[in-house]
């Protein structure tokens, strides 16, 4: 027995709460992940003493330590790269920019690599904006 009512339409959008709820979750993950970024520059002597103090037997220990620098330095950027972003993803969303929706699926692909809330907000940013919109009316 087949229904005349369409599974899905291309004309509905998203129900009106849905983006604002997305919005605010992508501002709130932006600022723990600039949270994040702080925490891990107020620590870096600490970490840069606990690396080093692994190096005490190893043939060259300046190059790896140069490494650890670098490594450190790209971990620190790009948690507040992602944290900035998000939040632009956020304010997007809320204002309803065209720009919104590619700018939420880069985000949604950077958030992947932060367990257990980036990826837990990556995939759902992506499944929302990767379905095809549903038919409500019916």
């Amino acid at each position: 027995m087949t229904s005349e009512i369409p599974i899905f339409s291309r004309s509905q959008t998203l129900p009106v709460t849905q983006p604002r709820v997305l919005a605010l979750c992508w501002i709130l993950y932006g600022i723990l992940r600039l949270a994040i970024t702080l925490w891990l520059v107020s620590f870096t002597t600490t970490a840069t003493l606990m690396f080093g103090a692994l190096l005490t037997r190893v043939p060259d220990p300046y190059s790896l330590m140069t490494l650890f620098h670098f490594l450190y330095l790209g971990v620190i950027l790009w948690s507040g790269a992602c944290g900035i972003l998000a939040i632009l993803v956020g304010v997007t969303i809320l204002v309803g920019q065209r720009s919104a929706r590619p700018l939420a699926m880069v985000a949604a692909l950077l958030s992947l690599s932060e367990p257990p809330i980036g990826i837990a907000l990556g995939v759902y940013t992506l499944i929302v904006l990767l379905a095809p919109p549903r038919d409500i009316t019916a």
